[in-house]
């Protein structure tokens, strides 16, 4: 079959699943993405979009996301006539949703089946935006998110299928479509994580083989809604009960998610003035390449994921296959997959001293938390790994070609 993928970047959420389809000769796969750097996949074709222009400043800034994701779907418009004259017409399309990417190829291949990526759908009230009441919610803000939500909408009008990784996240969309929608995750490759007990940490620029008590932590940013603060805090309490213990944390000194601080510092600084830290037992490893980020989860004697209420995280799926002892928050996302005290340990988001005693819990009993780290994995191995899930994906496909639109 031919596969046309739109995603902004190369591959995301796409990586699996486009390189499973061009690993079979049978499959043509082509990839339409505004990714620009040298990144290739093996028997997958990468075709560039570029949108004509910017966002109008003087758009009010309720629909800025619509006429950005008019500009993207405009020009995968003009990328799908440039292949569809090179002889390129696709029985199925994938889509990553509500940033335009598929907005108009029912209009150009009308025939192909639509399959959507559906990762999250804006609400001022009851998920992530009125968790923190650090940041309270402003009218302006809940207008701003209704409105936000119009290229989404689009996408679940127009889409044949879609798809959603969590049952908690396919539960923020309106329930009158998800009967259209698919709870099934990306899946992990639990050949690549897996424990190795008895792992220490040794880095290209990092040496903790003497560590023998070391808190990890992992995000792509340090921000509020991944509980920066309150990790930060929380390592305080524990650095100072555990003389021993050390504690890495891997992310990038910048927001990726929801609100920068309004003094224009970064959490990391902000945390640092506030909380005092022994600093030669904390190290900031900034991002990591994937073979190094997996001997940190490896070589974890306690995880430490906190989050809002919102899109879980693919390192905390990739801590459980790795067999990490988990701290995580009581938050809906991840009371999905975890339970106190079988397979993780559950804290207050909002109690670092509640996290901290929970990592020195962890700590004190290694052997008493080995079951809960074989059922970590056992979990992700059961429900959510790459070998069971990506035939479920690729048989979701073959569904929409048999069924024409």
């Amino acid at each position: 079959m031919n596969v046309l993928f739109l995603h902004n970047n190369f591959p995301a959420q796409f990586l699996h699943l486009s390189q499973k389809l061009a690993a079979d000769p049978k499959h043509t796969v082509v990839f339409g993405t505004k990714h620009a750097e040298d990144v290739q996949l093996a028997g997958v074709r990468k075709v560039p979009f570029v949108p004509s222009r910017e966002v109008n400043p003087n758009t009010h800034h309720y629909v800025r996301n619509y006429e950005s994701a008019v500009l993207h779907g405009q020009a995968v418009f003009r990328l799908a006539e440039q292949l569809k004259a090179a002889g390129f017409v696709p029985d199925v399309v994938c889509a990553h949703s509500g940033w335009g990417a598929g907005m108009f190829i029912k209009d150009i291949f009308p025939q192909a089946g639509l399959l959507s990526y559906f990762e999250w759908f804006g609400r001022a009230h009851g998920s992530d935006v009125d968790f923190d009441p650090a940041f309270p919610v402003t009218l302006d803000e809940v207008l701003k998110i209704r409105a936000g939500n119009a290229p989404m909408l689009v996408d679940l009008y127009s889409c044949d299928r879609g798809i959603s990784p969590t049952r908690w996240q396919r539960d923020q969309f309106p329930s009158e479509f998800h009967d259209k929608i698919t709870v099934l995750h990306d899946g992990v490759d639990t050949d690549y994580f897996f424990p190795d007990p008895g792992l220490k940490l040794v880095l290209p620029d990092l040496d903790l083989s003497h560590v023998d008590e070391l808190v990890t932590y992992v995000s792509r940013g340090m921000d509020s809604y991944r509980g920066f603060p309150q990790f930060m805090q929380a390592i305080a309490h524990v650095l100072e009960r555990r003389p021993k213990c050390h504690v890495a944390i891997v992310a990038a000194e910048r927001v990726a998610y929801g609100p920068a601080l309004p003094d224009g510092k970064s959490y990391k600084q902000a945390m640092l003035e506030q909380v005092p830290l022994d600093l030669s037992r904390v190290h900031f490893l900034g991002n990591l390449p994937y073979g190094l980020y997996k001997l940190v989860l490896r070589a974890s004697s306690a995880h430490i994921y906190l989050t809002r209420p919102f899109v879980l995280s693919w390192s905390f799926m990739e801590a459980m296959a790795s067999g990490c002892l988990i701290v995580a928050s009581d938050t809906p996302p991840v009371r999905e997959m975890m339970q106190d005290g079988v397979n993780g340990l559950l804290a207050n988001f909002f109690s670092p001293t509640e996290i901290g005693d929970r990592v020195c819990e962890a700590l004190e009993h290694p052997e008493k938390m080995q079951p809960l780290r074989d059922n970590a994995r056992q979990t992700i191995v059961e429900h959510y790994a790459q070998s069971l899930l990506l035939p479920k994906q690729v048989q979701l496909l073959e569904e929409l070609i048999a069924t024409p639109p």
